[in-house]
């Protein structure tokens, strides 16, 4: 027998008997949440399916609103509906307020030192606390206003000059958000200069990104299966493609802070940050670090991007799949911009009928359909069912804002429902109402809110009082592919291809260079 061998049956053999103690001779005080009967090892990740949210919405439809899974050995409840959710994320917010161990977090994001992976704790709250007065501050917001104004102004301008070819609507909003939020983190664009033109470290950037989206979307058997010699061998290789690009990505942020360093004018972020290493932040004197600065950039562009880019997409296909609405949100922007200019950020909050829409596609198409991943720090009770310790919660963000039960025709797109009169007329989009939490909700709600909020309304409000649109290769409204591909970020499987036809006069659209 070959030493392969060998070690293949011991695998399998430590593997069997560590299923067994976990599975067999465990026992709870009371019941575990209703969920399908795992299988043996694997659990229940047969029942995840190609696209998670989906499938765990159909399985609540039969077990309920909590739901439990067994992934490998790991324990996750799934809420499901706006009440289990609040009981989560408010009532014991404080329990599940750090994230379960994940190798992504492991080897891309510097080992756990960044914001959206950190344990809840000490450094957390520092990171959190820079961000929120540097970044995404009221102050920070107003002061990095232009930049915003003058990327899509550049966007608005492409669109206008791309006459009868159509365009690939998301790739251009990507380019839009990526390099206005590179404007404001280290005071410059990531691709080109904002006229088509690109470069090699523009490439290499982009491909980083896209490497990220598709690896955080890998199932790595040794996250699930939490013995240390599946992590050793890393039979699927994940670990070591993660690894690879961590170093390209540590060396490419590594350039950027270095030269910040020895040329910094302090008109940036990553110049504020550079400024606050020497400071005592929290109650320790813990001081800011190297390494927590580039975690920070990383999770900036890997989770401020995609989710803006993509829901302004859903945004305008939803539009173009409902002229009506279309129609009466251009009337509305005509009224209170005029016909003269673009839309300002500060003409947002006096467009009552738009924010309804805004909403509408924030509840069909939340960024991130299944929240990040929470855990629980020590056993609860929820609906009078027992959540183990270092339970993994998984809020189904997608199937809440569904629930027929709380939405009358659940699937339509009808921004009339948040209008006064309508089932929700007050609600918000965050983080107060659990019906729609496409942000999250309590301790680990998305720190970027704000800013994201304010990028894909102006993005949109932008687009459509600009252009109407019509679909490519002759393509009719109602035969608009709306369906979806999972991955980090709720993308559509087939993107939008579109012809911009601006409807504004032409000095309208030379107001921002």
């Amino acid at each position: 027998m070959s030493l392969l061998q060998i070690a293949s049956y011991t695998i399998a053999i430590v593997i069997f008997l560590y299923y067994l103690i976990t599975t067999t001779f465990f026992r709870y005080p009371r019941p575990l949440p209703p969920g399908p009967k795992p299988w043996p090892i694997i659990g229940n990740l047969p029942h995840m399916g190609t696209v998670p949210h989906h499938a765990l919405a159909k399985l609540a439809q039969k077990y309920g609103p909590i739901l439990h899974l067994r992934l490998g050995f790991v324990h996750v409840v799934v809420a499901a509906s706006a009440s289990v959710a609040a009981q989560f994320l408010k009532v014991n917010d404080a329990n599940f307020s750090s994230r379960p161990p994940n190798s992504g977090a492991k080897y891309i994001a510097y080992n756990y030192q960044d914001l959206v992976f950190a344990p809840y704790g000490s450094r957390w709250r520092l990171l959190r606390k820079i961000t929120s007065l540097h970044l995404f501050s009221a102050k920070a917001l107003e002061d990095y206003k232009p930049i915003r104004q003058e990327e899509v102004g550049i966007l608005t301008k492409a669109l206008a000059k791309a006459g009868k070819s159509p365009v690939e609507l998301g790739q251009l909003l990507n380019v839009c958000t990526t390099n206005a939020l590179s404007r404001v983190m280290f005071g410059r664009r990531v691709f080109g200069d904002g006229n088509g033109e690109s470069d090699s470290k523009s490439e290499e950037f982009k491909d980083m990104v896209m490497e990220v989206m598709i690896l955080a979307g890998e199932f790595n058997i040794a996250d699930y299966i939490p013995i240390r010699i599946l992590e050793w061998l890393d039979l699927q290789g994940v670990a070591t493609k993660m690894k690879k690009l961590h170093k390209r990505f540590d060396n490419f942020l590594g350039a950027i802070l270095n030269e910040h360093k020895n040329n910094s004018k302090g008109a940036d972020f990553l110049s504020t940050l550079i400024s606050l290493k020497n400071n005592n932040y929290d109650d320790e004197g813990g001081q800011l670090t190297d390494t927590e600065i580039k975690a920070l950039l990383l999770n900036m562009f890997t989770a401020g991007t995609d989710t803006s880019s993509s829901t302004t997409e859903w945004a305008i296909a939803e539009l173009i799949r409902h002229p009506k609405i279309l129609a009466q949100v251009q009337q509305e922007l005509d009224s209170v911009v005029g016909q003269d200019r673009l839309v300002t950020e500060s003409d947002l909050p006096n467009l009552f009928y738009f924010q309804a829409v805004m909403k509408e596609v924030f509840r069909l198409h939340p960024s991130t359909p299944l929240s990040l991943p929470r855990i629980s720090a020590e056993p609860c009770e929820i609906n009078g069912y027992y959540i183990p310790k270092n339970t993994t919660l998984l809020v189904n963000v997608w199937a809440i804002a569904r629930d027929p039960s709380v939405w009358t025709d659940p699937l339509q797109f009808r921004p009339e429902r948040f209008l006064p009169g309508g089932e929700r007329p007050t609600a918000d989009v965050k983080g107060n109402d659990f019906e729609v939490i496409p942000f999250g909700a309590g301790r680990r709600i998305c720190a970027g809110m704000s800013l994201g909020l304010r990028m894909v309304q102006l993005m949109t409000a932008t687009l459509v009082h600009g252009f109407n649109w019509k679909l490519a290769d002759g393509l009719m409204e109602e035969k608009l592919n709306m369906e979806e591909a999972y991955g980090l970020t709720l993308q559509r499987k087939v993107p939008l291809k579109v012809h911009p036809l601006p409807r504004l006069p032409a000095h309208a659209y030379n107001w921002a260079s």
